[in-house]
């Protein structure tokens, strides 16, 4: 990102409801990117084994993973520097689990992420195979962030958002929820074998690495300063409330036309539910599911493509700098935006290199590796914020109050206990 990718931009926050609606953005792109197909499809299991029971662990996540966005864009905000940055001042510890995570990661999730995208594409198209399908998902990701700028994407995300909201959102619709039933599920319990799909909902859907990118969002949205806190909160707020009906809709649609079905794992789970929704509606009734499941799985791509390609070239700005050096945003604007060589290094990281494993099958130590990364990296984010966001680091107006810090200490051991069992699953 150069300086001028912002110049077009308020330097003011904008007053007003219709004002403040045109400033949208960061937050739906950061909402959208977390949610892939694996988190619809568990929500979906979740209600088809449970009905609605488990409804109020899909408010509780939505809860948190707004805690945690808030942070991030008010360190942002309100410290003048980058969250690369604060990690710095942490010690060379954060840079070095950071940079481990994000290379091997990348290369998983890249073509986790291809697949999930032509899967869709391949129940529409059968002419072509999910594998060159996903290839070609990949290619035009890359086009779009390789040649496209932040305005352009938020706009394409922004038209993706709204596919999957009507069709997600549509087919729990066409099912007819039970409104009692939904409304009794907003009350916690906690049915027996239920545990593992609680802690799924709360800390699963919408919850990545692309949450640490939602300051740089919004940076390249043009807000600087605390002046754009209220304009922040707002921003994620939208985001994550639409974060919140997604998931609704599909575990109504779990509870509603597939209680008690044994369902297909993992991403291929939406295309089970796409036959089913044509075997009782018709296929007219399909397509624009599957389109909703396309849009789904490509917001993460497009999103992921930017957003932690942003995150890792300020990386290797950071990496470089002398020890407890602190820049400001300025100067990551110089030197690790959209145009930086290790921003497009990245890029070509999660394109090419994973499409291999679209023909091969994944290698066990690596996947095991991922997972256990995957599963540190969300406590790592909640306990450097409370670090962060509690001291001298961030000015007086930008640190945390009790109820910020009750939802970031909480954030923090669901997370890892989620963390010890995942890395209890990977290595028993």
């Amino acid at each position: 990102m150069s300086s001028s990718t912002v110049t077009d931009q308020p330097e003011e926050p904008p007053v007003g409801w219709r004002a403040r609606l045109r400033q949208l953005g960061p937050g739906i792109m950061a909402a959208a990117t977390g949610v892939g197909a694996g988190d619809l499809v568990a929500t979906m299991v979740a209600g088809s084994r449970f009905g609605y029971t488990l409804l109020w662990a899909v408010l509780v996540g939505t809860i948190f993973k707004l805690a945690l966005a808030e942070a991030v864009g008010r360190w942002h905000l309100t410290s003048g520097r980058t969250i690369l940055s604060g990690w710095r001042t942490l010690g060379i510890w954060a840079l070095i689990y950071f940079g481990i995570y994000a290379v091997i990661w990348g290369f998983v999730y890249g073509a986790t992420a291809m697949s999930a995208s032509g899967l869709p594409l391949n129940a529409l198209f059968p002419a072509l195979s999910v594998r060159y399908w996903a290839m070609i998902c990949g290619l035009l990701g890359f086009a779009l962030v390789w040649f496209g700028r932040y305005a352009i994407i938020e706009k394409l995300m922004t038209v993706l958002t709204g596919v999957m909201f009507v069709t997600v959102v549509g087919t729990a619709v066409l099912v007819v929820p039970n409104f009692t039933a939904l409304f009794e599920g907003a009350v916690p319990t906690l049915p027996d074998g239920s545990l593992v799909y609680l802690l799924g909902l709360i800390g699963g859907v919408g919850g990545t690495i692309t949450m640490a990118a939602y300051g740089y969002w919004t940076l390249a949205k043009g807000w600087r300063s605390s002046k754009w806190l209220s304009m922040m909160r707002t921003d994620n707020a939208v985001g994550y409330l639409m974060t919140g009906i997604f998931v609704i809709a599909m575990l109504i649609v779990g509870a509603e036309l597939l209680l008690g079905q044994k369902i297909i794992s993992g991403d291929k789970g939406l295309l089970f539910l796409g036959d089913t929704l044509a075997a009782d509606y018709g296929q007219w009734a399909r397509i624009p599911f599957l389109s909703g499941f396309f849009a789904v799985s490509f917001t993460s791509v497009i999103g992921v493509w930017h957003g932690v390609s942003l995150l890792f070239a300020d990386w290797w700005r950071i990496l470089r700098l002398p020890a407890n050096t602190t820049e400001a945003v300025e100067t990551y604007e110089k030197k690790a935006g959209e145009r930086s060589p290790a921003y497009r290094g990245y890029v070509l990281w999660l394109t090419f290199p994973p499409m291999a494993l679209l023909f091969l099958d994944q290698p066990f130590q690596l996947t095991v590796i991922y997972g256990v990364l995957g599963a540190l990296f969300m406590p790592f984010l909640a306990a450097t914020l409370l670090v962060l966001l509690n001291t001298s680091r961030v000015p007086r107006e930008g640190r945390s109050r009790w109820l910020s810090n009750g939802l970031l200490v909480i954030c923090l051991a669901m997370f890892a206990y989620l963390a010890y069992t995942e890395v209890v699953k990977f290595f028993s």
